[in-house]
């Protein structure tokens, strides 16, 4: 007997250790692995795009390994930032979804489980306070009470409950005033609050895999064809449409979220959370401690969106599923698939041959038109009207273009073998004193070779309107390669 109990004992611990959640605690970077998610996702970003997430992690990585010695060298993995969030993937660590067309990671719910066990172990000892002993009375008295079947005894417990809230409300009434609790007593409650919010993203992070799981099972059984279509169809259209009673978790979270679904209560308890932090005993908690409690409004507001988010996906890809649903279609590439998994399989690597895939689904393009349109148009446009308040410069608009190459490369060739270019630009002729003639004497000097000073030249341009422009730049003396040649 005492064999066998010890055998069950045994083999539940070792089911247990085989989970993802002891795996990663129990690994040789649990250290590093708690650190990492714990820096990458907080209660205000449950998700990341997986480029952000490889480039911090590959920070996280090289920081731990240029502060630590060779001791700590040891406790970080190998590889890049990329290796190792795709090896924690593969592990059951993180997920992969695709968030408003970016793929992005969340944790698994694993994953939280396993930080809400490090962070709770991690600060401080667990007590069994008067808080917690009392939720824990209070919970086995409500399930009392919602399972008690006899009206008397239902009757006398909510008589005993009005007594005792009348008593309550007389005595303040007759004092005056109302008596909180000391400070170490709701530093208590504060602890047990603390305790059970921990617990709530592991839970909602489990409903939306469970529905997830759900979405891949509807799929796998649509795609498998194995009744007729119309039943199929039907079926799983109203599993569509009613996704979150599908599940056990699914069920549970639609019960609470009747209690914390309602935005007013949502903002009615980070009212109330902001208010515990401005009571004198809120002085006893940490910085850490204080930021947890501040957070369990966003914490219940991003779970239940969380939740919700999946729902709407499940939906989603169910409902496209089934309008898309072609079982010839999707049998050709089932047979494809198979048939590459086989010559990977039979290919070992060293230089074997696989037979390639020579055939692919055809596409059905349906009828193609077999006569276009006429390309002429319907009629012809009307006719332009006069525009007697249009104003016309008085100046040649040509004259608000580009550099006049032509005459430029005519001014230049005439300066000598060697000039300097601002005095070049001031001695042009006015109708080349642009701007644009300054930038493109500047290319001109470029092309034909120049040299540069530390120099500065000051250039005043003449616009066409009259106006001037004043330039600096670096001092430039130009060569006249025609000059040259003709020396």
């Amino acid at each position: 007997m005492t064999g066998t109990r010890a055998e069950a004992a045994f083999s539940r611990a070792v089911t247990a250790f085989s989970t993802p959640t002891l795996d990663l605690l129990h690994g040789r970077f649990a250290p590093f692995v708690v650190a990492s998610l714990s820096l990458l996702f907080t209660a205000d970003r449950a998700s990341i795009p997986i480029a952000d997430a490889q480039a911090e992690l590959s920070e996280i990585l090289d920081e731990l390994r240029g502060a630590g010695d060779e001791e700590d060298d040891r406790r970080v993995p190998a590889g890049t930032g990329r290796d190792v969030a795709r090896n924690w993937v593969r592990l059951g660590w993180l997920v992969q979804q695709i968030d408003e067309d970016i793929e992005v990671y969340r944790l698994s719910a694993h994953a939280v489980e396993a930080l809400e066990i490090a962070g709770r172990t991690g600060g401080g000892r667990t007590r069994v306070s008067n808080s917690r002993v009392r939720t824990l009375l209070e919970a086995v008295e409500h399930l009392a009470d919602s399972a008690e079947a006899d009206p008397l005894r239902r009757l006398a417990r909510l008589r005993e409950e009005r007594a005792a809230l009348d008593a309550e409300i007389d005595r303040i009434e007759e004092a005056g005033r109302a008596d909180p609790l000391d400070d170490e007593e709701l530093y208590e409650e504060a602890e047990n609050v603390l305790h059970l919010a921990r617990e709530l993203p592991a839970d909602f992070t489990r409903v939306a895999e469970s529905l997830k799981l759900m979405q891949r099972d509807v799929v796998a059984h649509l795609r498998r064809d194995e009744r007729p279509t119309g039943e199929v169809l039907r079926e799983y259209l109203q599993r569509a449409q009613d996704v979150m009673n599908s599940t056990p978790e699914g069920r549970a979270f639609a019960g609470a979220l009747r209690l914390i679904g309602d935005p007013d209560r949502i903002d009615a308890l980070t009212e109330q959370l902001h208010g515990l932090l401005r009571q004198p005993f809120a002085r006893m908690l940490d910085a850490t401690q204080r930021a947890e409690l501040d957070a369990i409004g966003r914490r219940v507001e991003l779970g239940v969106e969380e939740v919700l988010a999946a729902q709407r996906r499940a939906s989603h890809v169910i409902t496209g599923q089934v309008k898309t649903h072609d079982p010839l279609r999707d049998r050709q590439i089932d047979d494809l698939l198979r048939d590459v998994i086989a010559a990977l399989h039979v290919w070992d690597g060293t230089g074997a041959s696989a037979a390639p895939v020579r055939s692919l689904p055809l596409i059905d393009l349906g009828h193609l038109r077999q006569t276009v349109s006429s390309i002429r148009p319907p009629a012809v446009p009307a006719p332009l009207a006069d525009a007697d308040d249009v104003e016309f410069p008085d100046v040649d608009t040509r004259a608000w273009g580009g550099p006049r190459y032509a005459e430029l490369e005519e001014y230049v060739a005439g300066l000598g073998p060697e000039f300097d270019l601002a005095a070049a630009f001031e001695d042009a002729a006015d109708d080349t004193r642009r701007p644009v003639d300054l930038v493109g004497l500047l290319e001109i000097a470029h092309r034909n070779g120049m040299t540069e000073s530390d120099a500065v030249s000051v250039v005043e341009a003449l616009r066409p309107d009259g106006s001037t422009r004043r330039f600096a730049f670096g001092a430039v003396t130009a060569r006249n390669p025609k000059e040259e040649a003709h020396a």
